[in-house]
């Protein structure tokens, strides 16, 4: 009896027969109780299940954003950009580039003139077919300071772009090895037009349109029946509830409520994992949790404080009991053995109130330090500042602990107030996490460091294609942010998302949590 059930299970999985129709012979031949678990088997072997609402829980939203892709600037609309857009190129699992809305691309030999084919037959929301020049003025769009787009910094080096045929070309300033990760940056979906009408409308060319927007609170999306792409959308809706209490995100997806979440705190992974309806998915990650300096506002305008701070943390004691082992340590530096021109001789810098003590000394500071905080900055945000906060009085250092409501964190005190936590998922490149937070002007140079040679170096290493020069150019970039920055990176974190047992198709990805956003879109409901 099992063995047909199998078959029939097997040939649901493969469109060959509905949900209904297999359960109706299962109570038949008497075995309706083992028919569930058959076919929960059977489609996750057997591939992509289509239909059903795969309902996301997300951490991470505030009323305050938009779907605009040029302002996005934390995890919510983030993971909301994967599931309406579609970019040029895209970065797999493996870190490598793949093809998405370009079908080919190549270079001269100098790595200063690009030329991207794009795919044909590929139409966007509102019907119009996706053109080189739509392509051309999404950049443009991007490369406008006006636009006050997050990808500004990434796209200064361009100095012409244009259309020909089917192709998008681009023409830089200097020599650029990096430059398809650029295209890769999930800021740059492609809209009609560039989007100039209106960007956060949420048309563009991804599996799913937009069917309805509460910021901060729900987002609803629909197949898009003409996505060119059908290994993708594997449901015909998507449900995102903006849930950023960490309790009742996890709650909602332990009772079904939601079929996934992001942002599982490290302290009750382990508890969560021993839920039988949930899976734990923690992937080690280019993301750093970070606490920022800016280095153009008093106090921490002194190398000798921004030092102190360095010292004064006990990173080891963060890692322990914030992450709860779900991570790495940090040093100060952005990068990890992630990225491909990583270097590992540095020397670890440790907790060391002495040393501390005398940069506080020296810096001349007098008086409380003070450092905002909120747990959407980072799960265990508020626990690492308290942490903080001891390792630093027993440098003599006063640490004050302001804790902000998580909605508005991101455009009220990110970016703007004089120390507060932060985080990032990564890039894929080196370079585009330094052009993108450490370069002059830079629109998310949340430290606000300024650095002509650094700058310089930035420049150089990009343009580098001699892989042992890189890798000492990219050394000495480490080296100055890690002593003269503003940027004290204690850790590493591991990405740590959960679903139902009813969801398919997951695979790691070490480039941003939810299997680099597009879970919702790869993954697919086996109970449909």
């Amino acid at each position: 009896m099992s063995d047909e059930l199998k078959y029939l299970a097997n040939l649901v999985a493969r469109g060959k027969m509905d949900r209904r129709s297999f359960l109706g012979r299962a109570a038949v031949l008497g075995a309706s109780a083992l028919a569930s678990g058959l076919l929960t088997q059977a489609a996750r072997a057997e591939g992509p299940v289509k239909g059903g609402t795969m309902r996301v829980g997300l951490g991470g939203g505030q009323t305050t954003d938009t779907l605009d892709p040029a302002l996005a600037a934390s995890e919510g609309p983030n993971t909301l950009m994967a599931q309406f857009g579609e970019k040029l190129l895209e970065v797999d699992a493996k870190g490598e580039i793949v093809p998405r809305l370009a079908t080919e691309f190549g270079s001269s030999k100098d790595a200063k003139t690009w030329t991207f084919k794009i795919r044909e037959g590929v139409t966007f929301h509102n019907g119009k077919s996706v053109t080189a020049e739509d392509v051309v003025e999404t950049m443009k769009r991007h490369a406008d300071s006006t636009s006050n787009s997050a990808a500004l910094g990434l796209m200064a080096g361009i100095t012409k772009m244009t259309a020909s045929g089917n192709e998008f070309i681009a023409e830089l300033k200097d020599p650029n090895a990096d430059f398809p990760y650029i295209m890769a940056d999930y800021h740059l979906l492609i809209q009609p037009e560039g989007g100039r009408a209106n960007p956060a409308d949420g048309v563009a060319a991804g599996p799913y349109k937009v069917v309805s927007q509460q910021p901060g609170v729900r987002y609803v999306f629909e197949k898009f029946a003409d996505y060119w792409d059908d290994t993708r959308g594997h449901a015909n809706t998507l449900d995102v509830t903006i849930i950023n209490d960490d309790t009742a995100r996890i709650a909602a997806v332990q009772s079904g409520q939601v079929d996934m979440i992001n942002r599982v705190a490290p302290k009750v992974a382990e508890l969560v994992a021993s839920m039988k309806t949930v899976a734990v998915k923690s992937v080690p990650s280019r993301g750093h949790y970070v606490l920022v300096m800016r280095t153009n506002a008093k106090p921490f305008d002194n190398n000798d404080l921004r030092l102190a701070l360095k010292y004064a943390i006990d990173r080891q004691s963060l890692l322990d009991r914030v992450l709860l082992g779900h991570g790495t340590l940090g040093n100060d530096v952005p990068i990890n053995k992630f990225y491909p021109f990583f270097a590992d001789d540095l020397e670890q810098r440790t907790y060391d109130p002495d040393k501390a003590s005398f940069h506080f000394k020296k810096s001349g500071h007098d008086g409380p330090i003070l450092i905002e905080t909120s747990e959407v900055a980072f799960p265990g945000a508020v626990d690492a500042c308290q942490l903080f906060q001891q390792s630093a009085a027993a440098a003599n250092i006063p640490l004050e602990i302001k804790r902000i409501p998580g909605d508005g964190y991101w455009s009220d005190v990110w970016n703007k107030r004089p120390f507060c936590a932060s985080y990032w998922n990564g890039r894929p490149t080196q370079d585009m996490v330094y052009s993108t937070i450490y370069t002059s002007g830079a629109a998310w140079n949340e430290s606000a460091y300024s650095n002509p040679e650094f700058d310089k170096t930035v420049v150089l290493a990009r343009g580098e294609l001699d892989a042992g020069k890189r890798v000492d150019l990219y050394r000495k970039l480490a080296l100055t942010i890690r002593d003269e920055g503003g940027t004290i990176v204690p850790m590493f974190s591991n990405f740590i998302d959960a679903v139902g047992q009813n969801v398919a198709g997951w695979t790691d990805d070490p480039n941003a949590p939810l299997m680099n956003a597009l879970a919702p879109v790869k993954c697919w409901l086996t109970n449909v």
